[in-house]
Formats: structure tokens, sequence, C-alpha cells
């Protein structure tokens, strides 16, 4: 048996006993929630809040998308570095610059940014706190 052929069957053997170990030792709790199909205007039986999902996380798996798509495509001449010669380096600045350019216009506009959620009011109190309490002494 070649070891190719061994490995093969090893990762299938422990991704068997790994199912079957979860299916005999993790806790079942079924309930109806569980069980109930999840569409569009769906109300949870039991008063949960479900929280809209935000456009800005879309944008920032777009954007890693990018880059690292931006990797796979770099990588082939880091491999080939010396055979390249000067014109495959100009070649690659010039991409890298393109991408670059978009993402400095990216951060430019904020598209990167995400509002915080957290209130600041607890900062700016304890800072006013602090203040106080230096003044009065």
């Amino acid at each position: 048996m070649s070891s190719v052929t061994f490995l093969f069957i090893l990762v299938c053997a422990i991704a068997i006993l790994f199912l079957v170990l979860n299916f005999v030792l993790a806790p079942h709790n079924p309930y109806q929630e569980k069980y109930s199909i999840f569409e569009c205007g769906f109300h949870s039986f039991l008063g949960q809040n479900r929280a809209q999902f935000g456009v800005k996380f879309f944008i920032f798996a777009l954007v890693y998308l990018i880059l690292d798509l931006e990797i796979l495509v770099i990588y082939p001449f880091g491999m080939s570095g010396y055979e390249n010669g000067v014109y495959g380096l100009i070649i690659v600045l010039l991409f890298i610059g393109i991408i670059t350019a978009g993402f400095v216009f990216e951060l430019g506009k904020g598209a990167l940014k995400i509002d915080s959620r957290q209130s600041y009011n607890y900062f700016n109190k304890s800072k006013k706190f602090v203040n106080t309490f230096i003044e009065n002494k």
C-alpha cells in the first residue's frame, strides 16, 4: 500500500471517528424553534430579536476576497523571481500599485469604517469623574 493510499484511508477513518463521537457524546436538545424553517418574515418562538446583517460586513468580505486573490496572482511571480527580469518586475509593481490605489480610495471614502454601537457616555463620565476628583483634592 502506498503512502498516499494509507493517508487517504487514515483521514477518512479519523473523519468518521469524529462524526461518530459527536453523534454519541454531543447533547441533543430538540425543541420547536430548532426544527422550524427559517424564511423571510420569520418570527422566533422564544422572543429572540434577530439583528439584520450589516452591508458593511459584506464590503469587508469583498475587500478580503480581492486582496486574497491579489496574493494568489502575485505568488507565481515570487516563485519565479529570478526568471522574470525587469519587465516582470514592472508589471507586478504596476499591478500592486493599482490594487493599492483602489484600497487607498476605499479608505478615503470611509467604506471600511464600521460605526461602533457602544456607548461612549461611560468613558466620558469616567473622565469627568476623574477630573473632578483631581480638582477637589
